[in-house]
């Protein structure tokens, strides 16, 4: 027996250096190979930039393709060459390259480069680095249009660039890259009328698939979870801990618009956890209101943040990709304005912008 189980983790001692060497393999493989493809990229758009022609770089990609392929296969088609020229044109620096190709595939990149806007494209890397997406999660955020819904898509352009670069050097996570708006639960199946229980009842069946929606550093602790204030009971919908911001985060789920009153249920939710739940080097609690609608007004007047307070919409069923796209576009551009008003508003008074 005693010579069994030596065997058995000897075994799994050396199944795992193979498994570990192995995948380290396939990432300096990855890695060599979209460096390869940076540098034909390179190579090819400094020999095309040599002649402004269009039709003159249209034959040298097609003639190119015709002869690389038939050499080295498909990797070389046409569109693919397109690819590599324009994975040199987007990331001209070889040392960001370097860095980025040891931490995303070529798989990973090819998703990239259809996106135009730079800070865009920064947020899709650095969460993706950040989350350690497969390249199917990336896939899916991208056309999910995560970047608009996330609150850090609203700020000024110098914040978001500032919080990127705090978590890409110091791994520090702004809870505005974490929490979205709105959510999208049409996984959860509900058409028609459905009650908050009903709501509640289909996430904790899809708990999983609700978690992915809210982001992977979610952690499930508790439903209608019971706290108890002057002989009184209350009960909180969905309670999870974020291992990143490191700190609880309450979901309350409602239904119709918000309303003011939500705002004073929350804060009590709040400061029970601060004062009895909270551990030492956990940071506030934060509490997240799902609801089918809000006044921008309403939250804005209410000044929700002060209390670590974030609203947001719930889609149950979702709309057509162009209506969402204008609908957050629209959102964006909102929120923005009303920072740069604010913000002109403070410098004429006299008062520090935030």
């Amino acid at each position: 027996m005693m010579g069994k189980i030596i065997s058995t983790a000897l075994f799994n001692t050396v199944k795992d250096l193979i498994l570990a060497s192995r995948q380290h393999i396939a990432v300096s493989v990855n890695a060599e190979m979209s460096m390869l493809y940076w540098k034909i990229g390179k190579v090819i758009r400094q020999e095309i930039l040599k002649d402004e022609r269009a039709e003159y770089g249209k034959q040298i990609l097609a003639t190119l393709s015709r002869e690389l392929t038939n050499e080295y296969g498909r990797s070389f088609s046409e569109q693919g060459l397109r690819r590599m020229v324009q994975f040199a044109e987007l990331f001209p620096d070889e040392q960001i390259v370097v860095s980025l190709t040891r931490q995303l595939s070529w798989s990973h990149m090819k998703e990239i480069l259809p996106i135009s806007e730079p800070i865009k494209r920064e947020f899709y890397i650095q969460m993706c680095i950040h989350e350690m997406w497969s390249v199917r999660t990336f896939r899916e955020r991208i056309q999910s249009m995560l970047y608009e819904r996330t609150a850090i898509s609203k700020k000024p352009e110098d914040v978001i660039i500032n919080d990127l670069q705090l978590l890409k050097s110091e791994q520090k996570l702004n809870p505005d890259l974490v929490f979205k708006d709105p959510y999208f639960l049409d996984f959860l199946g509900l058409k028609d009328a459905y009650s908050e229980k009903d709501l509640e009842a289909s996430i904790i069946v899809e708990l999983q698939r609700f978690i992915i929606e809210m982001g992977g550093d979610f952690a499930f602790m508790a439903r209608q979870r019971r706290i108890t204030i002057d002989h009184r009971d209350y009960f909180i919908d969905l309670l999870f801990y974020h291992r990143r911001l490191k700190c609880l985060v309450v979901v309350d789920l409602k239904m119709g618009e918000f309303e003011a009153g939500f705002k004073g249920q929350m804060e009590l939710y709040l400061r029970f956890l601060e004062k009895y739940e909270k551990i030492e080097g956990e940071n506030d609690p934060i509490g997240l209101i799902l609801c089918s609608g809000k006044s921008s007004e309403h939250i804005e007047l209410m000044q929700l943040g002060q209390s670590n307070i974030r609203v947001a919409d719930y889609l149950t069923a979702l709309p057509s990709r162009q209506v969402l796209q204008e609908k957050l576009h629209k959102a964006v551009e909102i929120a923005r304005h009303k920072m740069e008003q604010r913000d002109l508003s403070k410098i004429k008074t006299g008062l520090p912008s935030d």
